[in-house]
């Protein structure tokens, strides 16, 4: 069996590629915090956005959309445009953080 085991990589090979990896993933995470994505509920009454860190920067509710004899149905559009809009950003996220590390397709829970 050659020595280290792993096909010939050195243990300094190894560490340098983890750390190499661990640098991308930082710089992806970073980057991931400055994405914006944004959805959409009741043909437009409601629109939520979100950033790749999983933060919520804005709720903007269209006035028509206030009926105060239908309150759920203004709770049920929000709650869409809110679900929506973290969807679409935690995969933005994962295409950058797949981007930068070459983990393409892998869904790695816990990142943001």
């Amino acid at each position: 069996m050659p020595r280290g085991g792993m096909g010939g990589m050195n243990m300094n090979q190894i560490m340098q590629q983890a750390k190499k990896m661990q640098e991308s993933l930082a710089e992806a995470q970073d980057k991931a915090k400055d994405l914006e994505v944004s959805a959409s509920a009741g043909g437009g009454m409601v629109k939520v956005t979100a950033s790749g860190d999983m933060q919520l920067k804005a709720i903007e509710i269209d006035p028509e959309a206030l009926d105060p004899e239908d309150v759920e149905l203004l709770q049920d559009m929000i709650l869409a445009a809110v679900n929506d809009a973290l969807t679409s950003a935690s995969e933005a996220a994962n295409n950058e953080v797949a981007a930068a590390t070459g983990l393409g397709g892998m869904n790695i829970p816990g990142l943001f």
